[in-house]
């Protein structure tokens, strides 16, 4: 064999080489997905309802549904349906105690899904979510491909070669593997800088096709996925309040709510003596969520929805409903202190300034995550009247968050299985005027979210400047 066709060789063994060892590397790295946890408040129950990752299709989908402390035993339908054609279903029951109750179900193809769940005493709860795709991007096909090609051009120029009577035709498909080669290397370069396409589910309204393949349905150039705020109405509902969402520049109902901190949609209701109720209502219908309510106090409670829309980012949306019921009024809570919630002993401690710090002390480091936090802190103020009148137009509305400690090496969030956190859960926050506020600081250990309401007297020189 002559030096030229050893040559052609060894550049085939380098090509075939290169190519082999990038051929088990996929650009989307980590399996695809991650958990999705949604907290519902499904009548009387309030339910933590986690979605575990689907990689590949078909495949079985786990539903994990977390209860909480006084949660009713009974059994959940739960049915996923693509397209409004049911897929599968499957019954939870739930048991006396607090904890985890699991579910297996099937989904057969990538692309959007609906969960519903139901207790069989109302209309079900329908949850939106995404069953991704394995996506190859088209630079990586370009690095893949050309370093295939290039070895079959080397393949080629081998054979050629050595069966030619003149070794110069083998130059034809070398120059085709160099024009192979550098399509490779220029595809794996540009990988680094080229934007990815939108997601479909986050950005975009998923759908069948773009979820498959994003490239070919929606241009790379389009980086503005913004959409107008939402309207609120708020009415008396059976058991409960009936919320319905829409366009605010079209009016139709709003249907591209995005799962924000573990919920699509979050609502904070304060009684007329200030008892904050923190609850999550369940989609019905597009634009159409309904939540259950003990009986409540008489008078006007101050309404505060909490959202994210897909391309419109997080949304508060405020307002007032006033409910008749026979509840007894809460006590005005104190400030600074210790107290007992619930059985659990809580030490609050308020740092006046600018800013502010406000800290729960717990005995034991055994705080589980709520809503992906290891706590929150919910501010109104300053009250001049009424709470649930005063909070409903009072200057700040706040939501603050306690962060929980991230955890190497993994994308999603610890959930309510992870009792390990605490035992101080602490706030910052500036007061942007004197006067008085309400706060109401919640964290969960053994399954029930405790909520510790107090009265902070901010001073002028420990407002905001």
């Amino acid at each position: 064999m002559g030096s030229k066709p050893k040559a052609a060789l060894l550049m085939l063994l380098v090509a075939l080489g290169i190519a082999a060892g990038g051929g088990t590397a996929h650009a989307d790295g980590a399996p695809s997905g991650t958990d999705i946890q949604i907290a519902q408040t499904l009548g009387a129950r309030e339910l933590t309802v986690i979605i575990r990752r689907v990689d590949t299709t078909p495949s079985p989908l786990r539903v994990d549904v977390v209860t909480h402390q006084g949660t009713a035993p009974g059994t959940l339908h739960l049915a996923v349906a693509a397209g409004g054609v049911p897929s599968s279903r499957t019954d939870v029951v739930l048991g006396a105690a607090p904890g985890v109750y699991a579910g297996n179900l099937q989904v057969d193809k990538p692309g959007p899904w609906e969960l519903s769940l139901s207790d069989g005493t109302g209309a079900p709860a329908t949850i939106p979510f995404v069953v991704p795709a394995r996506v190859v991007p088209p630079w990586e096909r370009a690095t893949y491909g050309g370093f295939v090609a290039a070895g079959a051009f080397l393949l080629i120029a081998l054979v050629v070669g050595v069966r030619a009577k003149r070794t110069a035709f083998a130059l034809v498909p070398a120059g085709g593997a160099v024009a192979a080669i550098a399509v490779a290397v220029t595809g794996a370069l540009l990988s680094a800088s080229t934007p990815p396409p939108p997601a479909p589910g986050s950005q975009l309204d998923p759908t069948f096709d773009n979820v498959t393949d994003p490239y070919g349905s929606a241009p790379l150039s389009t980086v503005d996925y913004s959409r107008p705020p939402v309207n609120l109405a708020v009415r008396p509902a059976t058991d409960g309040l009936a919320l319905g969402f829409t366009d605010g520049a079209t009016g139709r109902p709003v249907d591209d709510l995005l799962v924000h901190d573990n919920a699509l949609v979050h609502l904070v209701l304060v009684s007329p003596s200030g008892r904050l109720s923190h609850l999550h209502p369940v989609r019905v219908g597009p634009g159409d969520y309904r939540v259950h309510l003990a009986d409540p106090e008489p008078g006007t409670y101050a309404v505060a929805a909490e959202l994210a829309r897909r391309g419109g980012g997080v949304q508060l949306a405020r307002s007032t409903v006033d409910l008749h019921g026979t509840a007894a009024p809460a006590p005005e809570p104190a400030g600074a202190g210790p107290r007992t919630i619930d059985g659990t002993p809580v030490d609050l401690t308020i740092t006046p300034g600018s800013p502010s710090t406000i800290t729960a002390h717990f005995r034991t480091a055994d705080l589980q995550p709520w809503l992906g936090m290891l706590g929150h802190l919910i501010i109104a103020g300053p009250i001049t009247g009424p709470v649930g009148e005063s909070a409903a137009k009072a200057p700040t509305w706040a939501h603050v968050h306690a962060m929980l400690p991230p955890v190497a090496g993994r994308l999603d969030r610890p959930d309510e299985t992870v009792a390990a956190y605490g035992p101080a859960v602490g706030f910052t926050y500036t007061f942007a005027a004197p006067g008085r506020y309400r706060i109401w600081l919640q964290a969960e250990r053994g399954y029930r979210v405790l909520t510790v309401p107090a009265v902070v007297d901010v001073p002028t020189t420990g407002a905001g400047r």
